[in-house]
């Protein structure tokens, strides 16, 4: 992820601070599914150790990794946008130590708080942005006939 997708990059320090006041830490072992494709997005990490891969199902084959995420990284962005059902999935690929957020307390600050809200918006629509670049240019690179074509 690029520093403009960062937590710290994307929030003024008050706002930061203000979000971080809702999370509470959490651990999971390597192997563990975060959430899988498909189910409710009720909830989203901020990685603090460790590495989670973001994959994606793909008919007849084994589920395409997309990213791997790691410290600072935003791990889920459809808690944020209607029906907040998950787009992909999300392992544990080693243990991972992170701060869990609750959607709807986080949506609800939002909503009360335009600033606030903007900001987060702003924030998940680069991650979300970033990540629909990176699942195009993996899934490319793993079906494509000759790959992505990504000279950038």
């Amino acid at each position: 992820m690029t520093s403009a997708t960062s937590l710290a990059a994307a929030l003024p320090v008050d706002l930061r601070e203000r979000l971080m006041r809702t999370a509470r830490e959490v651990s999971f072992e390597a192997g563990t599914r975060l959430f899988e494709e498909g189910l409710r997005a009720d909830r989203f990490w901020i990685v603090r150790t460790g590495t989670v891969a973001l994959d994606l199902h793909v008919p007849g084959r084994r589920a395409a990794v997309i990213e791997s995420l790691g410290h600072g990284e935003l791990v889920g962005w459809s808690w944020h946008f209607t029906p907040h059902v998950w787009q992909l999935g999300a392992e544990a690929t080693t243990p991972v130590r992170a701060y869990e957020f609750d959607a709807v307390t986080v949506r609800d600050m939002c909503e009360h708080d335009p600033e606030f809200g903007r900001a987060i918006a702003v924030w998940v629509g680069r991650v979300l942005a970033h990540r629909l670049h990176a699942a195009r240019t993996r899934l490319l690179d793993l079906y494509a006939p000759y790959g992505s074509g990504n000279h950038s």
